[in-house]
């Protein structure tokens, strides 16, 4: 379980003070603990002044903001990252921006401890499916990891692997559930479903998925 408390840096803090109408310098503070507390008091939660699943969950309810665009399309990706290895939001839309992006090009990002985060704005269409021009309408979803955890091999040389954990699977599962009731005519697929020289996500997407 992960928790949020004074000391905590990064792109899930800097979500949390923007909930709490604070300056979103994503570090957890003194003033964003006494924040929080006030928040928790007001829900009638423990104020403890830690951001665990139960505040979290009321503190980031925007998370599935339904997109002013058509959406017909619910896209699948991996992050092509190694196994077990952590990469964030933060990290992503940097790397992005350095190929000259305006942002970061998926609107969710799954952690390997199953926590979602926002990524681009779904008012905006992503940067994660330019073949056959199916960002326009479509939410772009992106899973860490996506490539086996091999150190006596080259980066460049990881094969693909369905690196998932089990909170990563079910925290996936439950936002496609949760699209699905925003976006009923919508189809799920997987990246290289678009894209046959990709292997992204590393596991068939639209047949795992295609009774939601």
């Amino acid at each position: 379980m992960t928790l949020y408390r004074r000391g905590s840096k990064g792109e899930v803090i800097r979500q949390i003070q923007i909930a709490l109408k604070q300056f979103p310098d994503g570090i957890f503070g003194i003033m964003t603990e006494e924040a929080v507390r006030e928040f928790q008091r007001s829900k009638g939660l423990a104020a403890d002044g830690i951001v665990g699943p139960a505040t979290l969950a009321l503190l980031l309810p925007f998370r599935l903001k339904k997109s002013k665009r058509r959406i017909d399309e619910i896209i699948v990706h991996c992050s092509a990252t190694p196994e077990g290895w952590p990469y964030t939001v933060e990290q992503i839309r940097r790397d992005h921006k350095q190929q000259g992006w305006s942002d970061i090009g998926y609107h969710y990002v799954i952690y390997l401890d199953g926590s979602i985060h926002n990524g681009r704005d779904v008012d905006i269409t992503g940067a994660h499916c330019a073949a056959g021009g199916h960002n326009q309408h479509s939410i772009g979803i992106c899973y860490i990891g996506g490539l086996e955890s091999n150190p006596k091999v080259p980066y460049t040389k990881l094969k693909p692997k369905d690196t998932r954990t089990e909170k990563q699977k079910a925290s996936l599962l439950s936002l496609l559930l949760d699209l699905k009731k925003l976006y009923p005519n919508a189809k799920i697929y997987g990246h290289h479903d678009f894209d046959n020289r990709k292997a992204c996500p590393c596991f068939d997407a639209k047949n795992e998925y295609k009774n939601l």
